[in-house]
């Protein structure tokens, strides 16, 4: 049994609510404006890379459009790592 609120009704329908989710896009993308750099072994870039992937077909384009841009960086830095890291 899944628990549902309520659709708002009346003029308080029309009232946009401050307590709206944000979708997974929409965390990731407000997450990533802070990334500025990191430094971790190559290994993780590339598990990274391989769990991002599954997002690049997400019905959802605010997801769908961070997931691309996540997995650019992550292959981009892969490609960049000094052999041996």
């Amino acid at each position: 049994m899944t628990s549902t609120q309520p659709l708002p009704r009346g003029i308080s329908a029309l009232i946009p609510n401050a307590h709206a989710q944000a979708t997974p896009g929409e965390l990731a993308a407000a997450q990533l404006l802070h990334l500025r750099s990191a430094t971790v072994p190559v290994p993780v870039l590339a598990a990274a890379a391989a769990l991002i992937a599954a997002q690049l077909e997400d019905p959802d384009p605010a997801t769908r459009e961070a997931a691309v841009a996540v997995h650019a960086r992550l292959l981009a830095a892969i490609e960049d790592a000094e052999p041996g890291r």
